[in-house]
């Protein structure tokens, strides 16, 4: 389980919030790395658990599926798949809503009606003008429309409530026995009728009193929503999901969570205010960020972002990661760039840096939020204990992703495929800045980005391959940049490394071009 893992590991997590007047930026941190990186445009219409009473505009029976108005420039898409067995009830029940309070009856007495067939069509169900009540299931992406279900379902603190089902399930990450049974005793003494539930990681050893205070403000935001629909007219947004930060907050609060930092008084005030509401003894972590930079250059997200969502991402032992998106897939292609150990048989030395790697593919996909299917191209092993072992290390390093996703085994060629859950657009961070050479007809790789690369570089050289004069030659800019200043960068790695790198300018250097010569003079590292 996820929290006990965090509570093992002592992790230290914190959420760094930045807002502005178009969205809200917000970062969580994992002992000050990022991992997920979430953006929340202000007045974002379409946000997945949001509930719009649609109007059906076109039914495709040889797509089994609808197409659905819920004010959106592209008509949403539902499949017969997402419709959920007890349509016709649900249909009904919406119905009665939409005539009137006079004619609704309580959710808890309405009779069910028979499950609908798994193999049945959309057009035994739906008709072309019916208004329907649907539930965002992902966010328009690209030139889609949102994909929407009528299984709405309603996640709260320790439930997720689902209208017109008889499912009782428990998070799979509770694993004692005991425990699992007690809460099915528990939810199985206070769930109303016609109502299924899946009961959250969080719940586990929460108290009675705790449960029952979430599924009656569930079952109350139901019933607010049938009662809200007398003489709607589709297109209409009868619910709006809580805002990215709040769910956020509901979904992976725990006791790991040192500190939550805002930038902005109102959002602050508000975060306070919601954490007091679903976990009193944690408001204090709330603090309002008042320094005079920006909040996410105070706590150095910004120079990992830049890090991190370029198409090359190296990670500080020298082993490196290519990402290229298709329309398909998404490809990982590992390489070990300098992290070679001369001790250790080639096989050895794959594994190493097989496992290293591991742990950033599971890092990249949680903070790009990267959906569907990826391809990770690991270097060859041919051992199979050692495919088994790193199989092992990605498993556990994505047990910390919230999102569902499958991890196939190493085939012989070293290929792992892994299939992720996608409702949102992939988080895309632009890395490339305005050439001063070419005023903008090119890019070049962020200056941030170039230095950290040449000190992974240098570090490398100076520790593991113990080189003991080193010339660095660059553009005259970044000359000047390492070479400045009272405490300037050169001094830095002279009081780290104890022996002086020395730094030549090269005016006819492109600016993010630089070499290292060894004390002969010959070119080490490009």
């Amino acid at each position: 389980m996820l929290f006990n893992y965090l509570k093992i590991y002592n992790v230290n997590r914190e959420l760094i919030i930045d807002s502005n007047l178009s969205e809200v930026n917000i970062a969580l941190l994992e002992d000050k790395n990022l991992v997920e990186l979430h953006k929340e445009q202000i007045n974002n219409k379409f946000t997945v658990g949001d509930v719009f009473l649609g109007k059906v505009k076109k039914i495709m029976p040889g797509l089994n599926a609808a197409f659905v108005d819920v004010g959106y420039d592209k008509d949403a898409f539902l499949h017969y798949l997402d419709l959920g067995p007890q349509i016709r009830t649900f249909n009904k029940y919406v119905k009665l809503g939409l005539l009137g309070k006079d004619n609704l009856i309580s959710h808890e007495t309405i009779r069910r009606e028979k499950d609908i067939d798994k193999t049945g069509k959309i057009t035994q169900v739906l008709t072309s003008g019916q208004q329907i009540l649907v539930q965002i299931a992902k966010e328009p992406i690209s030139t889609k429309g949102p994909r929407i279900s009528t299984e709405i379902s309603f996640p709260g603190r320790f439930l997720v409530l689902l209208p017109f089902s008889n499912k009782v399930s428990i998070s799979q990450k509770i694993k004692s026995k005991d425990e699992r049974n007690r809460l099915k005793r528990l939810i199985t003494s206070i769930l109303p009728n016609n109502y299924g539930i899946i009961i959250r990681t969080v719940a586990e050893n929460k108290k009675v009193a705790e449960i029952d205070s979430d599924l009656r403000n569930l079952t109350e935001k139901w019933e607010s929503i049938i009662k809200k629909l007398s003489h709607l007219k589709a297109p209409y947004k009868v619910l709006s999901e809580l805002d990215r930060t709040s769910q956020i907050l509901r979904d992976i609060l725990n006791e790991s969570f040192n500190s939550i930092y805002v930038n902005d008084v109102t959002l602050f005030e508000e975060t306070k205010t919601y954490i007091g509401t679903i976990a009193p003894d944690k408001k204090d972590i709330v603090k309002r960020y008042k320094g005079r930079i920006p909040i996410f250059d105070h706590y150095g997200i910004e120079k990992q972002l830049r890090s991190s969502f370029g198409k090359t991402v190296t990670i500080k032992s020298g082993v490196y990661l290519v990402i290229e998106h298709t329309e398909a897939l998404h490809v990982i292609d590992i390489n070990s760039g300098h992290r070679v150990n001369k001790e250790k048989s080639q096989e050895e030395n794959a594994l190493i840096v097989n496992m290293e790697a591991a742990v950033e593919v599971a890092r990249q996909l949680r903070l790009r939020d990267m959906g569907g299917i990826i391809v990770v191209d690991f270097i060859d092993l041919h051992d199979a204990k050692n495919r088994k072992a790193l199989h092992q290390k990605l498993i556990e390093e994505m047990s910390k992703d919230r999102a569902k996703h499958t991890i196939l085994p190493p085939s012989k060629f070293g290929l792992v495929q892994i299939t992720r859950q996608r409702v949102r657009p992939e988080m895309i961070v632009p890395v490339l800045e305005k050439c001063p050479t070419c005023l903008g007809t090119g890019q070049i790789k962020s200056s941030m980005i170039l230095i950290d690369d040449i000190e992974n570089n240098l570090n490398y050289l100076m520790y593991d391959q113990n080189e003991k004069k080193l010339t660095l030659a660059v553009h005259p800019y970044i000359n000047a940049y390492l070479t400045k200043g009272s405490l300037s960068t050169q001094m830095r790695w002279f009081m780290k490394y104890k022996k002086w790198v020395k730094i030549r300018k090269m005016k006819s250097y492109q600016l993010m071009e630089y070499h290292f010569f060894n004390k002969n003079g010959d070119i080490i590292k490009r």
